[in-house]
């Protein structure tokens, strides 16, 4: 079982940054692979990026290659968002996600975290 607490949302101008956090509980945070997902209104819920256990693998959505960037600090049981040249189209509640599969990234949720960006 993990539980996933994200963190570091808020308001920000078109071209700036943001970093989410999400804290994970549980001994074997370090076998998951974390993902983060994010869900405009009126839309469904997308992928933005994941990683694998050991941060060897990283995948983007084509929409935030090259301005977001995910890591990870398994010490510290938590998996960061770095969210850079912001626009608009970013506005949304991010999610952080765990599984221990690319396709089981959906098992576990965090409640979610509101990142807005004003033009």
């Amino acid at each position: 079982q993990v539980q996933l607490v994200e963190s570091g949302g808020g308001l920000v101008q078109a071209g700036g940054s943001l970093r989410l956090s999400c804290a994970a509980s549980g001994r074997t945070f370090r076998t998951y692979l974390m993902g983060w997902f994010r869900q405009a209104p009126g839309k469904e819920r997308e992928f933005v990026a994941a990683m694998s256990w050991n941060g060897g693998s990283t995948n983007y959505a084509d929409s935030v290659k090259g301005r977001f960037t995910i890591s990870r600090d398994n010490a510290k049981n938590t998996v960061y968002l770095q969210m850079n040249s912001l626009k608009p189209e970013d506005t949304a509640a991010y999610y952080c996600a765990a599984g221990r599969t690319i396709a089981t990234i959906r098992d576990y949720w965090g409640q979610g975290t509101q990142v807005t960006v004003s033009s």
